[in-house]
């Protein structure tokens, strides 16, 4: 009996824990919360756009701050540092505005699975990768190729 509600103590405990870590990953916010060069960027950025929030987050021990933005009925996240300079992009593209080789490529990482949503994903102004979000019967994952359908050596 003792170690049936050890057991269930360890659980709650990893449960909490997995909880706050998520909690602790991405913070919605309001605009009034964001640092002054950050409303600039996205003033900025978000011309023509339907905006749909605001998030903060620590990747890689930096504070980052994105605008999750709708673009012409296609999704668009960007995110910023403090100072207001822009990180990364991930852009929603349609699978036939993409060049034959990087739909092969997206197509051959998916394998058997059927590809959703995908994104072209921008880091300091350079393209770097597709991303496309795969599901395989109940599975769900994502698949990235770069930007000439070549397999990465690791993820972006």
């Amino acid at each position: 009996m003792k170690r049936r509600i050890r057991f269930s103590i360890v659980l709650v405990v990893l449960a909490l824990a997995t909880c706050s870590i998520a909690v602790a990953q991405e913070k919605k916010l309001k605009r009034e919360q964001l640092p002054p060069a950050v409303e600039k960027t996205v003033a900025r950025e978000s011309q023509g756009a339907t905006i749909n929030g605001f998030a903060t987050e620590v990747e890689n021990g930096k504070r980052l701050y994105e605008v999750e933005l709708t673009v012409d009925g296609r999704s668009k996240d960007i995110s910023m540092d403090r100072n207001g300079n822009i990180v990364e992009v991930e852009a929603e593209v349609a699978m036939d505005s993409l060049p034959a080789a990087v739909q092969d490529g997206l197509r051959k990482a998916a394998g058997a699975g059927t590809i959703g949503k995908i994104e072209s994903l921008t880091k300091r102004g350079k393209l770097v990768a597709y991303e496309a979000h795969v599901k395989n019967g109940a599975k769900r994952s994502e698949v990235q190729v770069g930007p000439n359908g070549e397999k990465l050596a690791h993820p972006e």
